[in-house]
Order: C-alpha cells, then structure tokens, then sequence
C-alpha cells in the first residue's frame, strides 16, 4: 500500500472514529481526495474533505477537520494541520517515506500497475483515416494521443481494446481506384491534365486539353502515393494482364488490391510509430451483413425516424441536436451517418462498458448525431465518450511548415518520423492536452539539448546507467536493496524524490480516469528535472558506503519510474545517449 493509499485509510478510519464519538453525524460522506500541495510549507498531502462534508455533517468545515486530527493519533502521521477554509495538510514521517522506497524497489516494473478489473471494459477507436493516402501529422497525434491513452488505461487496471474502423466503403474507395487506373495509364505514357479548382458558382473554368491527353478525375486522388500504388500493382499483376481486361474489371481489381496496398502501407507507418491494434473493423462489414438495414428498420419499428421528401430522417432534433439528419437518401443509398448508425450499434452489442472515439475536431458536429441515434435505440449515450482532436501546427526556424517536400501536399507522418524520430514526435503529440492546438516545433525536437523534454527525460534515464557503469567499473556491489538503510537519506532533495516518486501510482490512476496521457509526460518532465538537480548537488559514489546503497537505491528507483512512465507514452528509455 502507497504512502496516499495509507493516508486515505487513516482518514477514513479518523472519520468513522469521529461519527462512533458522536463528533459528527452518521450519513453518506464524500470520497476523499488527496492532493499534493503546490507549496512544500503546506504538507505532503493536502483533502478537502471538510468543506465536502458540511453539507452532510452541517457543521463548520473547520470544526469537521479539527474533529477529524483528533482521532489521527498515527505513528506514521509527523502532524495534521487545519488551513484555510477547512483544508487539512498531511505531514508523514520519513519512516513512511523509506518504506515507500523500499516498497517501489520490491515492486520493479509493476510499481504504478493497477490489477486488472476485467469487467471495466473500454474500446477505444482512434486513428480511422480513410485508407486513401498516407497519414498526416494530424493523424500522427491521434495515433499518439490514442496508442498513449490505450497504454495508460491498461496500467490503471481497464480491460481495453483499441480499434481501427477502415472506411473502406463508399465514394472515396472508388475515387481511389478510378485514380490508380489514370496513373497507370500514365505509367505507359498516357499524358494526364488536371482540372483546375471550380470557380465560386460551381462552374468549371476553361482548360487547355492537348491532343491524345486524359483528364484525370476532378475528384481523384493526385497524390504521389498513388503512382506508387498503380506502379506496385502493374509489376506484380503484369502490364500485359492489365491491358487485357476491359476497363470496368481493371477498376475493380485495382479498387481491392490497392485497398490492400494502401492499408498495408498505413498498418506498416503505425507500426513504425509504435501503434498496433487489438482490431481492425471493415466498413464494408456493416454493408455486407445487412447491418445498416436492419439498424434502418430497428429505428422505424421504435418510430424514430420518418420520411420526407423521399429521404428518410432520423429524430435527432428529439435528443439535442439542432436539425433532423438524413440517415437514407432519396435515391435509397444511405448516408456516411447511416453506416456510422450500424457501427456504433455493433459496438453497443459487443457490450462494452464505455466507447472511448477519438475524432478530429472537424467532427465537432457528429457527436451529437451518432449519441442522438444511440439514445434512440434505447442505448446509454453517456457510455460513449468523444474526444476531439485538435489541430497540430508545424514549425522550422519559427516558420509555419504546411507543406510536404515531397509532394507538395501536407506533411506525412512517414516524413515527420524520418526526419524528427519516434520517441521526439510521440512525446510532443503527446505533452499537450487532446482539446489544445498544437504548436510542434520541429527543430526543437530535433536538438540535442536540455530544452528539448524528451531528451532531457531520456537522458535523465541513460545518466542513471552510467553512474552504473561507473559503479561495475570501481567494483562496487548494487541492486540488492533489501538490506539498505534507506534512512541515511536525509537530505530535502532525496526525501522530496522519493515523495514524487510515490505520486506516481495516484498519477496514473488520475491521468486514466480524465484520459490525460499529457499529465503523464508533464510528472516525467519534472522527475528528470529533480533528479538531475539532485545529480548536481551531492556525490552518488564516491561516499560513505551505507548512504552510496541508499542513494544508488534511490536512483533505481528513479530509472524504473522513468521506464515506466515513458512506457506508458510509447516512448523508449536508452540506457546510452
């Protein structure tokens, strides 16, 4: 049990004390919540319990917390103090301190590691890019933000699956195709022209067409990762295969094996950023099996959605949204929301407990219709969450990047990885909240500095492994702690260590209950920022050999803490730099 969780338990027992003394009144009290103060004057921990309580007990909250000391007569507990308005501030003795130290040592890698509860079932769905194009930086923090969120999740004790949804239906799959089929056209020296954009009325302004050339689709995809696409598939089906069929069955083929190569290429850039999926879920699955339809008529039966104007419309306007949608058109074919319907229904019967999405913040104006169209069908909307992602913004030498070199368009996340590295694009996705732009400042994250975080972070890590090489070196036994007396650990930089040390199980708990990754990659910066402050100030090796143990113990302790939190970020933890 953790220095809070011990603390938690005293005032619990203080405050039952406290109502069998008839100091108080007996009644449904608050959960307590401890904090640790911004000011070291005020205590290890700080609760509020008081103020919570008045309304309960109705008393003073300042009454309720002198009543509350009264009964913490423990031989761990230095002294409680009231504040304020009727805060109570904790000050532990450093026996509870030591302990703390050498429960985190006998723990190793599952210190922070909550038990599994297997019945808190999350899924969360992050990522989701349409499988038409490379990922972009803005996939990149989802795929961050989500991969982070999943890991977190899952050390603070949820059962989790994380899931693709691959939108692998409808127009944008056979734009796809029609392209693949011009660039490979293109390939055996067809001449190709781009439409220009349409003017602000609609209309097509004139362009040249030279003799023999094709017009590509004013709705193709012009990137260069579909002449890779159309080249890939030409040398593996053969160029003279390929001209034998009639167009319509080559646009067929090259709709599914291109599909197959794009969703290759993506799962292989996820898998390079540290992102892996538990389940990869088709589009084409809710179409296949009828699911729409039957979803369609599930909604008519309970009359949740009505006709007009030959489309049908679902009631959403009935659960908070600002108009009615339209979930089938007039020409019969369903809409984008219609399959998203069915999805989330399917997700709703696989009976999780909560449905984490993580979307863009363009789709800002979804939440309320899909919730609206769960809340018809008689499901709870509040178990599913939306977050939304904010937009990233790129800078070099100050200057706002929008552009790929190498195809003119938006910068790829193949291109940010290459040229910034993994562990420096993950943990710059990831140090600001979800709901936050971001500003990613890319020769910063490049530098070999203490003002980039990850290094400095990381380094802290590989710093501690050298002082073990220097310890192997000087022939000096360690990693044995279990005789150590930690209590030659006396100086405030070692004691306030080890305290934010013991913060680390409450911070993982507390970042997966708000779904803050963020507050993780914040507690790590100012871990390194302690420890290498603590390495500046005093001697590791090189003492007195009791306090050599303890403070090499005290530094174990450290790099696991690191290691863990930086695992939880995806993010790897060198033992050199």
């Amino acid at each position: 049990m953790d220095m809070k969780e011990i603390l938690k338990s005293g005032i619990e027992q203080a405050l039952q004390e406290t109502i069998n003394s008839d100091g108080l009144p007996a009644g449904e009290y608050p959960e307590i919540v401890l904090e640790v103060p911004p000011q070291k004057e005020f205590g290890d921990f700080s609760t509020n319990i008081a103020m919570q309580s008045a309304r309960v007990a109705r008393q003073n909250p300042r009454a309720i917390a002198e009543a509350l000391i009264s009964h913490m007569d423990f031989d761990w507990l230095e002294r409680a103090e009231v504040a304020g308005a009727g805060f109570i501030n904790f000050f532990l003795k450093s026996d509870m301190v030591y302990d703390t130290l050498k429960a985190i040592l006998n723990a190793g890698d599952q210190y922070g590691v909550q038990p599994l509860r297997a019945r808190d079932t999350i899924q969360v769905e992050y990522v989701s890019a349409n499988p038409t194009g490379p990922l972009h930086v803005g996939h990149g923090r989802g795929a961050a933000y989500g991969s982070a969120l999943v890991n977190l999740l899952r050390a603070a004790g949820y059962n989790v699956q994380s899931e693709y949804y691959i939108n692998d239906a409808g127009n944008q799959i056979d734009n796809m195709a029609i392209s693949i089929e011009y660039r490979f056209q293109e390939l055996q020296g067809a001449t190709l022209v781009f439409p220009p954009k349409r003017n602000e009325d609609g209309s097509m302004p004139e362009f040249d067409i030279p003799e023999g050339a094709l017009v590509f689709p004013e709705n193709g995809y012009r990137g260069p990762d579909i002449i890779e696409t159309a080249k890939a598939i030409a040398e593996r089906e053969g160029f003279d295969t390929l001209n034998a069929m009639n167009e319509a069955d080559r646009v067929a083929l090259f709709k599914e094996e291109g599909l197959k190569e794009k969703l290759a290429r993506l799962e292989e850039t996820l898998s390079n950023f540290r992102v892996t999926f538990d389940n990869w879920f088709s589009e084409r699955t809710v179409h296949e099996t009828d699911e729409i339809h039957h979803s369609v008529e599930a909604l008519k039966a309970l009359g949740k959605v009505y006709e007009k104007n030959g489309a049908l419309w679902l009631k959403s306007t009935d659960y908070g949204d600002d108009k009615d949608r339209v979930v089938i058109r007039d020409n019969g074919v369903p809409t984008y929301l219609a399959a998203d319907i069915a999805y989330h229904r399917n997700k709703y019967d696989r009976g999780f407990k909560e449905m984490i999405d993580i979307w863009g913040a363009d789709h800002h104006g979804y939440v309320c219709r899909v919730k609206a169209a769960m809340a018809a069908f008689g499901y709870d909307p509040d178990k599913l969450t939306v977050l939304l992602l904010q937009m990233v913004a790129l800078f070099r030498d100050g200057q706002l990047v929008k552009l790929s070199k190498r195809s003119g368009d938006s910068v790829t996340l193949d291109e940010l990885i290459e040229e910034v590295g993994v562990d420096a694009s993950r943990y710059f996705f990831l140090m600001r909240s979800l709901d936050s732009q971001l500003d990613f400042d890319i020769n910063l994250a490049k530098s070999r500095s203490n003002d980039n975080p990850v290094y400095y972070i990381q380094y802290a890590h590989a710093r501690i492994h050298s002082i073990y090489n220097q310890v192997r070196e000087a022939g000096i036994a360690f990693g044995d702690y279990s005789e150590t007396d930690f209590t030659t650990l006396t100086s405030e930089m070692e004691l306030e260590l080890i305290k934010k040390l013991a913060e680390y199980p409450e911070e993982v708990v507390q970042s997966a209950e708000h779904r803050a990754p963020h507050r993780i990659a914040r507690y790590l910066y100012d871990l390194a920022s302690m420890f290498h402050s603590f390495y500046r100030q005093g001697r590791i090796i090189g003492v007195d050999p009791s306090l050599q143990q303890a403070r090499l113990g005290l530094i174990t302790a450290i790099a696991l803490v690191l290691r863990q939190g930086l695992g939880i970020l995806g993010i790897s933890a060198p033992e050199k730099m």
